[in-house]
């Protein structure tokens, strides 16, 4: 039986922007969604939330656990072989994900869309553009004998699903982005969040203190902990912050030191874009360069916000940090800048 349209997502944004993109096609009324959850923490508990709202949306969301155990990722495999067989249209969250080059390493789907999980886009286009591995920016090489061949099998999944995507082999790869990317042989289309926004058609309630979106990059290695909780106790006192809105991937230990400080911290449900739109949100947002500062002058348009962007200073970043992570994250806020300059500050 041929399956029209399958999507693989592991995150809350990714999920999101699966409800976006069939928003925008009358082709993808109703998607079957794939979510391959994460073994443990907030994640499971947003994508339990975002799953919930999308069966409410009518689309089919089965939930699979691939990572527990090594060979969790075969049996998912086995179990969707049917459909991975006769997929017409196959919708990707996560180019960079081990998962999901997996899948697409053995799936034939004529039409692939990427849809944006966050600022890895821009990772994504840079890349394709430049004829490269798919590879996560801040990936950080360790020197044991047991993560050289952990890489090479990966290289070896990636190096795969990358030909899989390809032009010349027959794919029509498209990208789903509210990103400013343009690349070859790919079909771009514009996500303006028109399902957020049709969600909650009147702009939201504005509250008198300002809000704080926190980051995981010391939980991935880019910056160091004491230089970032300086950072943002500095932020706090300079914007009247009042709530800080943790990232999924922050620690509880560094969460409750952000908590020492004197601010409100909340794990929010559903995806920030979601949060904002429906309020209340601070008539002030102050954020380090992430997605959120590409996103959030969309979903507020028209609301009196104003998103202030925190760069990243050089002594932060962590002593294993690479060139790479400061040129992306530079160019994070860079091209938010010149996109939404009227709406948008630098702290």
């Amino acid at each position: 039986m041929t399956v029209g349209a399958l999507a693989l997502v592991e995150s809350p944004a990714q999920l999101l922007n699966v409800m976006e993109l069939a928003q925008t096609q009358v082709s993808l009324a109703s998607v079957k969604i794939a979510v391959l959850a994460p073994a443990e923490g907030p994640t499971r508990t947003q994508l339990r939330a975002g799953a919930s709202l999308a069966r409410q949306a009518g689309h089919e969301v089965v939930w699979y656990e691939p990572r527990h155990g090594g060979a969790a990722v075969a049996r998912i495999v086995r179990a969707m072989a049917g459909e991975l067989s006769d997929v017409e249209r196959l919708i990707v969250g996560d180019p960079f994900s081990g998962v999901i080059q997996v899948i697409i390493s053995i799936t034939r789907a004529s039409e692939v869309t990427i849809v944006d999980d966050g600022t890895a886009t821009l990772e994504f286009a840079r890349q394709w553009v430049a004829g490269e591995q798919l590879s996560r920016w801040h990936r950080v090489a360790t020197p044991s004998q047991r993560r050289k061949i952990a890489d090479l099998a990966r290289s070896r999944v990636a190096s795969s699903a990358r030909r899989q995507l390809s032009p010349e082999l027959g794919c029509h790869l498209r990208l789903f982005t509210c990103l400013p990317v343009d690349l070859p042989r790919v079909e771009v289309i514009h996500n303006d969040f028109s399902w957020v926004r049709r969600q909650y058609p009147e702009p939201p309630p504005i509250k008198a203190g300002a809000d704080l979106v926190g980051t995981s990059l010391v939980e991935s290695g880019v910056v160091r902990a004491d230089a970032y909780l300086e950072g943002v106790a500095a932020l706090i006192d300079r914007y009247g912050v009042d709530r800080y809105f943790a990232h999924r991937k922050e620690s509880e230990d560094k969460l409750a030191a952000v908590e020492r400080i004197g601010v409100e911290v909340t794990r929010p449900l559903l995806p920030l874009e979601l949060v904002a739109r429906r309020g209340p949100i601070g008539r002030r947002v102050v954020s380090f360069p992430s997605t959120v500062v590409h996103t959030l002058p969309v979903v507020l348009q028209g609301a009196g916000v104003e998103i202030v962007v925190r760069e990243i200073p050089e002594d932060w970043y962590a002593p294993q940090t690479s060139q790479r992570a400061d040129n992306f994250l530079g160019q994070v806020t860079s091209s938010a800048r010149s996109r939404h300059s009227p709406t948008m500050a630098t702290a």
